[in-house]
């Protein structure tokens, strides 16, 4: 865990989400954002909001358009991968090993795999420094690290639906197919989160609900939820981890009827 030194970014970042209201449900607001959220507007916050303009379709702009989407995921994806490194480092005070510690270190490896991804197809991280609705507790206790991870993985997946749906309106059918193959990886991390919780089915969804109508949604959801707004003695920043092995395959984004050599 470390602390970053205050900057003008991080002071206007916190300022802002200092000034949204936390007291509605975690419910209510997914639905309220799915309605379009007011936003966020601070420098080196403002970067991660996707410009409205974007589900007209394609036309000028579009690119820069496609770069905000995958710069909001690859930031996403740092956070993921900041979530399951502390988890797999606190495993033991978690009481997490054998097979369920295999399927944290398959999934710190997938979510790596998805950010540089992201980033080699233009994404740009927008920030690598994070917190988590309850600190370091979060990985003292098992109970509240599967609910971090439940929510944690319902964020992503609605906004790689939302993906999906605003690369098809961006004349992008090959990186929405990506967000769709994405996705479903992060489903798999939900259930087996679930699984490792004792949450018995795990696998209790019949369709993934498309909480958000558009990735920059999805930034209000984490910055409400808590992961958005670090400080003293909660302050998580992303290091890179190896993506070596631990029997993770289809590492990159296999399309029949393509050259995939």
């Amino acid at each position: 865990m470390k602390t970053p030194n205050e900057t003008p970014e991080n002071h206007n970042f916190n300022k802002l989400l200092s000034s949204l209201s936390v007291s509605q449900s975690r419910r209510s607001f997914l639905k309220g954002a799915a309605a379009g959220a007011a936003g966020i507007a601070a420098v080196g916050a403002g970067s991660l909001l996707l410009p409205r303009s974007a589900y007209a379709g394609g036309g000028e702009g579009a690119e820069d358009t496609v770069v905000q989407i995958l710069s909001i995921a690859a930031t996403a994806e740092e956070l993921a991968v900041t979530f399951y490194s502390h988890g797999i480092a606190n495993a033991s005070k978690l009481g997490i090993s054998g097979a369920n510690l295999s399927y944290l270190q398959a999934a710190v490896i997938e979510e790596q795999i998805h950010r540089d991804f992201e980033v080699a197809a233009g994404g740009k991280p927008l920030t690598n420094t994070f917190s988590f609705p309850h600190g370091q507790a979060t990985f003292e206790h098992l109970d509240v690290f599967i609910a971090t991870l439940e929510e944690l993985e319902e964020s992503f997946i609605a906004a790689y639906l939302a993906a999906v749906k605003e690369f098809c309106l961006l004349g992008q059918p090959g990186l929405a197919q990506i967000a769709a193959q994405i996705c479903g990886i992060e489903n798999e991390h939900r259930a087996l989160g679930r699984d490792i919780g004792g949450l018995i089915p795990a696998d209790n969804w019949a369709f993934s609900p498309a909480l958000v109508e558009a990735v920059a949604d999805a930034v209000d959801v984490l910055a409400v939820e808590g992961f958005l707004s670090p400080k003293s003695g909660n302050s998580f920043t992303y290091q890179a981890v190896s993506t070596a092995d631990h029997g993770v395959i289809n590492r990159q984004p296999f399309t029949a009827g393509e050259d995939n050599d």
